[in-house]
């Protein structure tokens, strides 16, 4: 019996809707970089971008368990000496919950050419609307 490997040809994307309204942020994160990823499929090739698109609503309503909220911080540094930067989480919430969520997702994903694909199929949006009718997007729960 040979091994199935999926080639690019054969890809087909899906768009799933996902509803983060009082979700925790870590099981959000890690269920949509599966899907991105493809591996919630039967024909998951780690060398081929086979995974689907995701549409996030209600970004601006994720949980942080915990005293996350008030503890958590981003940080990242310039590059030159004693170039730390250091953001809490309630600035960089108030600033761009979508940022959030990207963060927390591309860290779970591949850090090559292909994970930079696999985030750019990821929409995320603060209210309850967007613009992806056209796609007809299918309803996807945490659960499963």
């Amino acid at each position: 019996m040979r091994t199935f490997s999926l080639r690019k040809e054969d890809v087909n994307c899906d768009w799933w809707i996902f509803d983060v309204k009082d979700k925790p942020l870590g099981r959000v994160a890690t269920r949509i970089a599966n899907i991105l990823r493809g591996k919630h499929k039967p024909d998951f090739t780690p060398h081929v971008d086979n995974g689907d698109c995701v549409i996030v609503l209600n970004a601006d309503k994720i949980l942080l368990t915990g005293k996350k909220r008030e503890q958590k911080v981003y940080r990242h540094h310039t590059g030159y000496m004693g170039g730390l930067k250091e953001i809490p989480f309630l600035k960089k919430f108030e600033d761009d919950p979508e940022g959030i969520i990207f963060h927390a997702v591309s860290g779970m994903l591949p850090k090559n050419k292909l994970g930079k694909k696999m985030i750019k199929k990821l929409k995320v949006y603060t209210g309850e609307t967007h613009p992806h009718q056209a796609q007809k997007p299918k309803r996807l729960d945490l659960g499963g």
